[in-house]
């Protein structure tokens, strides 16, 4: 049988090491919040191909019309370029000025797709929500799995555990938007938050299947270990946690993320690696954490330090 919980502090330094390097990132550089949280304008213009601006030209338009903090994004389709443009809060009259300018300088037939501004009260009123809406989750999961599971000892710390997983969860998620802000100009918006709520509701349910399997297996193996009995229970939810992702969600959030338009690949990006780490954390973090809790393994962290 797999011993996946004999190698639970390699599987608790994978998750750091995906998890640090981006919040590390937001610590120097902070979170890479859209308009939708901070406030500002996003413009959308698909240009003829053969004429669409690079980047630094679309910069220099905005600058130009005395306007800064200014992120371009640029997708590539079949017959046309589209140029994702994030700045500070635009009047009617710059944002017209704009498009007269790139319509002058570059394509007088460009399209306009998207035109938005979002005031500084709209985006601390959904900031609030967000936080609020990922806090009720969180205390609706414990006061759910401790009831469920009250026929069992320490059914709170199931509870708990599940949290600390799925806080593993946004975190993984937060650290690959940091990343990908850095790396590819992302923005965490309102499709970004969609995601990281859809992340929380199937990472809780993968959680509660395995710990439901621990919490049938309790009666019938209370002679094993706490232990081997939790890490039997692994193994058994292992095929079904692994299949269940692949087919139902896996391959069609990385059908998305490949041929998927530009509005989508970025949702359906994070999608894919929080449902993914989702399924690793029920498995590798939660069950490992309530074993570390139930054998209050920190007692004796310090001590093997000090005898080494």
């Amino acid at each position: 049988m797999l011993n996946i919980l004999g190698k639970r502090y390699l599987f608790f330094a994978l998750s750091l090491l995906i998890i640090l390097p981006g919040l590390i990132m937001i610590a120097i550089n902070g979170l890479p919040l859209s308009i939708d949280f901070k406030g500002g304008s996003m413009i959308e213009l698909a240009f003829d191909s053969q004429k669409a601006p690079s980047s630094q030209q679309a910069l220099e338009v905005f600058t130009n019309n005395d306007i800064a903090d200014v992120q371009v994004q640029i997708s590539n389709q079949e017959e046309s370029t589209l140029l994702l443009i994030r700045s500070t809060s635009l009047s009617q009259e710059q944002y017209t000025g704009i498009v007269d300018q790139f319509q002058k300088d570059f394509d007088p037939n460009l399209v306009e797709r998207r035109f938005e501004t979002v005031g500084p009260s709209i985006s601390q009123s959904v900031t609030q929500r967000a936080l609020l809406a990922i806090a009720i989750a969180a205390l609706a999961v414990i006061i759910y799995i401790t009831f469920a599971f009250r026929g069992i000892s320490h059914a709170f710390r199931y509870g708990v555990c599940a949290i600390i997983a799925m806080l593993h969860d946004i975190l993984v998620v937060i650290s690959i938007g940091a990343i990908g802000s850095r790396l590819f100009g992302w923005q965490m918006d309102s499709l970004y938050l969609t995601a990281l709520l859809t992340v929380i509701g199937f990472s809780t349910q993968d959680k509660i299947v395995v710990f439901d399997r621990i919490r049938e297996n309790e009666p019938i193996l209370r002679k094993v270990p706490f232990e081997k009995m939790v890490n039997h229970s692994i193994v058994q939810s292992l095929q079904r946690s692994i299949n269940t992702q692949l087919m139902t969600v896996e391959f069609l959030l990385l059908s998305l993320a490949l041929f998927g338009g530009a509005t989508l690949r970025e949702m359906s990006i994070i999608l894919l690696i929080g449902l993914l780490s989702g399924t690793y954390s029920s498995i590798f973090i939660a069950a490992p954490i309530l074993v570390v809790w139930e054998s209050q393994e920190w007692r004796t962290w310090f001590r093997k330090t000090t005898t080494a």
